[in-house]
């Protein structure tokens, strides 16, 4: 088995890094990538839309596109149903608040699945400033902000939440039809309003609250005060929320707060909120540890995430992999060249490719063609070779 990590360079932090560069396990294969969490997402879901390519190949993916990953999510939500409630003897079942920190929207889909199969929770959604989400609950405004805000909890800083087509779907009924057109439109234009009936529904079973670096910080102190208990940024977004209904000293039901991660791996986030970070022994020993990770470009992210699979299998020229065609896209060359195009259009681009590098020598196999010139190899993949 092959573990592929992309880590999205200068949006974690430094200890997050730590964590992963320092595995050097020869099936670990960690990329520093250019761009933000939504771009590297976007490679990621364009290949596991293509279902032949992902069942010859074995792929898998550990974060919430894959469905798994949501449903072992909705047994945090029965959990944190049955630490809330006092008694199971009851009839009705006494409801709970569960407030769900978030990005993907992954756990919020945990969340409504759970209230589908009759779990009585009321679900609360907190974000970050990026608040496509918030926005969507409250306003039924499903668009883009002009660019994904750092901030504190980063690992939410998130302006397409891919989950949110699931939301839709769950609440429309399982109106798939639906559902297929919002997300195509949000495709196409970056924003949707969503349909009165479906606004309604999403209103009726989620609320939501958008929360600023300055609250984000302002609730770990608090709560370190209160608790000496320290709250990664992230965990602090869902506890605001939990402190401004506390502070209205409104009656409510039993809450339950979500919190994804320690605190550990954001001192620069402990720091901001005036406290001493609290770092374990493993944590510190990760700096002076080997690294390992391999840069790579926006235009490179779809080829380096799947070259060595075929790495070791293709024919041994001795040259450098300089082009890839993948899904008929045709990266470096800056041009694209649709798959299904007919043999005289790839003759046609060989040719091209040819002329422009000055080839002396052209071979081909059952993987493609071989290039070479006096400026450089090239080791062209047909899209049969990849199973497209």
């Amino acid at each position: 088995m092959d573990i592929i990590v992309l880590l999205p360079k200068g949006h974690c932090t430094k200890i997050q890094e730590l964590q992963m560069t320092t595995v050097l396990k020869e099936n670990v294969h960690v990329f520093g990538v250019e761009g933000n969490s939504d771009e590297l997402d976007e490679p990621i879901k364009t290949v596991f839309a293509d279902v032949a390519f992902v069942k010859k190949h074995n792929l898998m993916s550990l974060n919430s596109i894959n469905w798994s990953r949501v449903l072992v999510q909705m047994a945090h939500h029965f959990f944190a149903y049955f630490q809330c409630t006092p008694s199971l003897d009851m009839h009705p079942l006494p409801l709970v608040e569960v407030v769900v920190p978030t990005g993907a929207a992954g756990n919020l889909v945990a969340g409504c699945i759970a209230q589908k199969i009759g779990l009585p929770i009321r679900l609360v959604v907190a974000v970050n400033r990026n608040d496509i989400i918030h926005r969507t609950v409250q306003q039924g405004d499903f668009s883009l902000s002009e660019a994904v805000k750092s901030t504190l909890a980063s690992a939410m800083d998130i302006q397409v939440p891919y989950n949110m087509e699931r939301v839709f779907w769950l609440l429309s009924g399982s109106d798939s039809q639906v559902t297929r057109a919002l997300m195509e439109q949000f495709e196409r234009t970056q924003s949707v309003n969503l349909p009165k009936e479906l606004h309604s529904k999403l209103s009726e079973a989620v609320t939501s609250e958008s929360v600023s670096d300055e609250a984000i910080t302002q609730t770990m102190g608090r709560c370190w005060d209160e608790n000496q208990y320290l709250l990664c940024p992230h965990s602090a977004v869902a506890v605001n929320y939990h402190y401004q209904q506390m502070d209205r000293q409104q009656r409510s039901t039993p809450r339950c707060c979500l919190a994804p991660a320690s605190a550990a791996k954001f001192p620069e986030a402990v720091l901001a909120a005036g406290l001493t970070p609290e770092t374990p022994a493993e944590i510190v020993a990760l700096e002076h540890k080997e690294t390992r990770c391999t840069p790579m470009r926006r235009d490179k992210r779809k080829r380096a995430m799947f070259w060595h699979r075929f790495q070791a299998q293709r024919p041994v020229l001795g040259t450098e992999v300089i082009l890839v065609v993948d899904r008929g896209v045709a990266w470096e060359s800056g041009g694209l060249l649709p798959a299904s195009a007919p043999a005289a259009i790839w003759l046609g681009a060989l040719q091209y490719l040819i002329t422009s590098l000055h080839c002396r020598a052209l071979s081909a196999n059952q993987w493609g063609w071989a290039i070479h010139s006096p400026m450089s190899s090239a080791f062209f993949l047909s899209p049969h070779a990849l199973g497209l």
